[in-house]
């Protein structure tokens, strides 16, 4: 991933190289290279596909950060917050073209459509949210929007290395639901971890979401239970803030009430039904691997 920076502007290596150091989880790379080792995929193909699907969503990242205003992401100082909003925007340009330069080293076609078919789901549901407001209510628009952001391009890392390798249409749908449950799993508890986590451990602060105006799973499901909720109807109403001492509140009154247990649960539910995807699927270390990963995404605390 660094070496795509190599024979490019300083600033730009420079750049990339902040942004990989911040580290992160690679979970999107790491269930690309399993799947595909699983299934005997080609491995310099598979690492190439792997770094693709890890530049794109760090492309989406600066892109992200940008859009939110966000200073910080993962505890380290985001691109924009040391950059001009055009240097930030064209930097994120970049890692785009970079992540598809790499898709197309794959030598597959359908990798590169689905490639390009995940790109566009990713910038309409940003689009989507931006140009909609950030109050989406209802469990519909939650999912759709939760995929969008985060799931589309899981599903692609694990469908994408199936493509690669040499096994079966049925094999490739079910590593691609295994993608796609464990997606929409990871997210919602990211969204429980906005309310549940620490600032230090999480890298930004805690309600976040909510900061924004945006409604998660465990805000739509508090909702549900207590739709009399003042702070909550100002959300929904739009037509003021909330102070900051009216997230707080708002923030521990969700963080205490059962909406962070059904939540956890519906999580879990999704992560199970990607679990049961990989039953058909030789018992090798890789599904071993691929199945403490799926535990991990319940379990984890940032």
């Amino acid at each position: 991933m660094q070496s795509q920076a190599d024979g490019y502007h300083h600033d730009i290596g420079a750049a990339l190289q902040l942004l990989l150091s911040a580290g992160g989880k690679r979970l999107r790379p790491t269930i690309t290279l399993l799947i595909g080792q699983m299934l005997n995929a080609p491995i310099d193909r598979l690492i190439t596909l792997a770094s693709a699907i890890e530049l794109l969503h760090t492309a989406t990242l600066v892109h992200d950060d940008l859009i939110d205003g966000s200073l910080l992401r993962r505890g380290m100082p985001t691109l924009n917050s040391q950059w001009s909003p055009g240097a930030t925007v064209l930097t994120g340009d970049f890692l785009f073209s970079c992540a598809a330069k790499l898709a197309a080293e794959t030598e597959s076609i359908p990798v590169i459509k689905l490639f390009t078919h995940t790109l566009t789901v990713i910038v309409n549901g940003e689009v989507t949210q931006l140009l909609s407001g950030h109050n989406c209510i209802t469990r519909e628009m939650y999912y759709q929007r939760i995929y969008a952001k985060t799931a589309s391009l899981i599903e692609t890392a694990a469908r994408s290395a199936a493509l690669i390798a040499p096994t079966s249409e049925t094999t490739v749908e079910n590593m691609r639901a295994f993608g796609y449950e464990i997606g929409m799993g990871f997210q919602i508890v990211d969204d429980i971890l906005d309310f549940t986590g620490e600032e230090a451990t999480l890298g930004k602060p805690v309600g976040s979401d909510l900061r924004q105006g945006l409604f998660t799973l465990p805000t739509i499901i508090f909702n549900e239970l207590y739709p009399e909720n003042p702070a909550i109807q100002t959300l929904i109403d739009g037509s003021r803030s909330l102070s900051d001492e009216q997230v707080v509140q708002l923030v521990n009154d969700i963080r205490h009430s059962i909406a962070i247990e059904l939540s956890f649960k519906e999580a879990n539910q999704f992560v199970d039904r990607g679990l049961s995807s990989l039953l058909t699927q030789p018992n090798k270390k890789e599904r071993q691997a691929l199945e403490e990963l799926a535990k991990f995404i319940i379990e984890r605390k940032t």
